[in-house]
């Protein structure tokens, strides 16, 4: 089965570079030119394959005592928790700038859409793709509609049971295909002991038709080189330009720095992977002449000598007799002279049978 998908004609697979999405969320704060600068960052300075932002339908969204309740976070863009949602919600023109603008920069753009408005509000612009929230992965729905759009799709599981997850699978892959699983913890940030990058495994046995990827939580860059190893093909991070920045997820946000050692120690696992095969390489011929060692005469012997094991040391440089060939040196007759240390070679030497060895040593 094929285990691929292509967005933006980006083509993932498992033995592709490891898919970098750059969430900014609502990191932006509602500020459009702040949204462009992180876009930009993602890309020149991070080079990352994708940015991501979220979009919501508030009023429909959460329920009317959710949307007017009083909120006082120390991270609340306003008074009430629908109007702190609806400053860092972006429209149709910050939309269409953004795409033009990604366009511009040669970066993908696309976002979660966290309810059926807001997927066909992402669709009428043409997405090149779309994420589903942890919060979404039981939600057949609204898996079923954007799925129809039969664009890839990405879908974290954090919070989900593996039946969960297979349920969202069998709900997508008959329409569409082009799926991303991603491992996710929904903690922010999760215990390290939550990340459970096993899962990734687990995952590829279970779907082999399905990209597999993770969704990192956590505040770092080191889990994403062994996600990688482990088959993870996508990897999505939380980024902000100043991690003391107001809001909820600039905390376990990477700054600009961060997410361009991500990107690069990324590429360095998947070089560093290879093929499988072993071999020998040019960088190597010198140390391990220097390091290896060679077969050689233990003490002055004369020409017709009969080698005996206490005859043949073993020494480095390994320029000479493999010490593999100890046994197959034992048992000859020299035809010239040698001085303690000289190389032993097969032709300064001719093999007795076992008879003439024994009446030799007699």
């Amino acid at each position: 089965m094929n285990r691929e998908m292509t967005v933006d004609g980006v083509r993932i697979a498992d033995e592709t570079d490891t898919y970098v999405i750059a969430e900014i969320g609502n990191n932006h704060q509602g500020d459009l030119e702040k949204c462009k600068e992180m876009f930009k960052v993602a890309k020149q300075h991070c080079g990352v394959t994708a940015v991501k932002l979220q979009k919501r339908d508030n009023k429909s969204l959460f329920t009317r005592a959710m949307y007017v309740s009083e909120y006082h976070s120390e991270n609340a863009f306003a008074d009430t928790y629908g109007a702190h949602r609806e400053k860092l919600e972006f429209g149709h023109d910050e939309y269409v700038a953004l795409i033009a603008y990604a366009k511009e920069l040669g970066i993908t753009f696309f976002a979660t859409a966290f309810d059926r408005p807001s997927a066909d509000f992402l669709a009428e612009l043409d997405m090149p793709a779309y994420k589903i929230a942890s919060g979404d992965l039981t939600n057949t729905p609204l898996l079923k509609h954007v799925a129809s759009f039969g664009k890839p799709i990405f879908v974290s599981t954090g919070g989900g049971t593996m039946e969960d997850v297979r349920r969202a699978y069998e709900v997508i892959m008959p329409i569409n295909r082009q799926l991303c699983l991603m491992q996710c913890t929904a903690g922010y940030p999760p215990e390290w002991q939550q990340l459970d990058l096993g899962v990734i495994t687990t995952f590829r046995h279970a779907f082999p038709d399905a990209v597999i990827g993770f969704s990192s939580h956590d505040s770092g860059i080191a889990m994403g080189p062994p996600a990688h190893v482990l088959g993870s093909r996508v990897i999505e991070k939380h980024f902000t330009l100043n991690r003391a920045m107001k809001g909820t997820d600039h905390a376990f946000s990477l700054e600009p720095t961060g997410l361009r050692k991500l990107v690069r120690d990324l590429q360095r696992t998947k070089l560093s992977l290879g093929k499988g095969e072993k071999r020998r390489y040019d960088s190597e011929v010198g140390p391990i002449k220097k390091m290896s060692k060679k077969l050689v005469a233990s003490r002055d012997l004369p020409a017709g000598h009969i080698l005996t094991a206490e005859d043949i040391a073993i020494k480095s440089p390994g320029d000479g007799l493999k010490p593999y060939m100890f046994d197959t040196m034992v048992g000859r007759r020299l035809i010239k002279d040698l001085r303690a240390d000289d190389t032993l070679r097969v032709e300064d030497s001719i093999a007795l049978s076992e008879d003439a060895i024994t009446r030799a040593s007699a």
